[in-house]
């Protein structure tokens, strides 16, 4: 995807950090915003694109810590890329789009649901929680332990979290050395700012630790809003995942059989078109 070039792309200044950008498209469609996993950059998207060009403009970003963007070792606050975003699309001159988010995007995009949500037409979430999880707690603390405990550990991290994110269908037909290659691509990204993976994770910790204060918050969302859980998801199990649907009012749970974490690409020829659809109508009855 190297000849892959946005239309406009730059950085968004906030404060003394840099926030990475890039759009795809004239400015006369609506746009969604795809936000990235927590191992994820911009460039992650491109192959997906073509999912939702022409109908859709697409906007990408990183949040700090990854791509492009300032990578300071400081604390980070997920509300910070909410703020992050929608001066960037202020930059553009958009006034509403369409927003979805995967894993730690999911996250982003729940809050920017709750501080934003006059800016949004529809909200898609895939692979997160608004519970509290004893599993979900020690499945980010193990994630830690690996971050902080050196090189060597890091790799061993890179194995396990590959195996773990991925359905068991999905995994039978992916060829082994493109397992590797995604593998490592993620390794050599983040080897020498693994202090990166951790502050992204430890952002996690307010977003949990304030849950309970703002849970009232997030029934106030009336933007149309479309949940889809990998029917084999281990990180986020899909218990975990239907709770959402009794604190959001405008919901919509999908499931899809067989799919782990990574719905968007494991399920590509049924993710996509039904986000597309779902945008098209801006309601949960497409």
């Amino acid at each position: 995807m190297s000849d892959v070039q946005p239309d406009r792309s730059g950085h968004y200044e906030a404060g003394e950090h840099r926030i990475w950008w890039e759009y795809f498209g004239r400015g006369d469609r609506e746009a969604v915003c795809l936000l990235n996993g927590l191992a994820m950059h911009t460039k992650a998207w491109y192959g997906f694109l073509g999912d939702l060009q022409p109908d859709y403009d697409v906007i990408l970003y990183d949040y700090l810590g990854q791509g492009d963007s300032s990578c300071p070792d400081e604390p980070h606050y997920i509300p910070d890329f909410c703020h992050h975003l929608t001066g960037i699309v202020d930059h553009l001159g958009i006034d509403r789009f369409h927003l979805m988010g995967i894993s730690y995007g999911g996250f982003v995009g729940l809050d920017y649901g709750r501080l934003y949500q006059d800016r949004l037409h529809t909200l898609t979430l895939s692979g997160i929680l608004l519970s509290h999880e004893r599993q979900f707690q020690m499945y980010q603390g193990l994630s830690l332990r690996f971050y902080r405990s050196g090189p060597e550990a890091f790799e061993i991290y890179t194995h396990y979290l590959y195996e773990k994110i991925f359905g068991e269908d999905f995994l039978r037909a992916l060829p082994v050395e493109t397992l590797e290659r995604m593998r490592r691509s993620f390794h050599d990204r983040y080897k020498d700012r693994v202090h990166s993976l951790i502050r992204l994770t430890e952002a996690q910790n307010p977003f949990f630790g304030r849950l309970d204060e703002r849970l009232p918050e997030y029934p106030a969302i009336r933007t149309p809003t479309l949940i889809l859980a990998g029917g084999e998801d281990r990180a986020i199990p899909v218990r975990m995942q239907r709770k959402m649907c009794d604190v959001l009012p405008e919901t919509r749970f999908e499931l899809m059989e067989g799919a782990g974490h990574v719905v968007y690409l494991e399920r590509k020829d049924e993710f996509f078109p039904m986000l597309r659809a779902f945008m098209a109508t801006k309601s949960l009855d497409f």
